[in-house]
């Protein structure tokens, strides 16, 4: 392969693993359910959870990249064979457990909706 042709790919390369970088670590602006994920903890919802829960990693997904604002304590020790003190003192026994102002909870997968009337937060048009 003749040298510029060399140094033409590997640009190119370079500018793709770039823009897929880019794409992955910055985030362009809020995104849709920013507000919503901070209006449940700003009304006192906590989103108990395991690492390993399937049920949790679907929970956190409806939410989409406003998961990292979510009110989240992991409960599961690294190794994922027990349970940290903050969740037994709570006595959390299912994933996830959603707890409130009111001290009230929910388990398992819950709709956005459920927990927008819950907690009297708004959820975007």
């Amino acid at each position: 392969m003749k040298k510029g042709a060399l140094i033409f790919w590997l640009g190119i390369l370079l500018l793709v693993v770039a823009g897929a970088g880019m794409a992955v670590f910055v985030r362009t602006g809020p995104g849709n359910l920013d507000g919503f994920a901070q209006c449940l903890k700003d009304k006192g919802a906590v989103f108990y959870g395991a690492f390993w829960c399937p049920h949790c990693q679907k929970q956190k997904a409806m939410f989409g990249s406003a998961a990292p604002l979510l009110p989240y304590v992991e409960c599961s020790t690294p190794d994922g064979k027990g349970q940290l003190q903050v969740c037994k003192d709570k006595n959390v026994t299912n994933y996830p457990t959603w707890e409130f102002a009111d001290e009230s909870r929910l388990t398992g997968e819950r709709a956005l909706q459920e927990l927008a009337e819950k907690t009297d937060c708004a959820l975007p048009k």
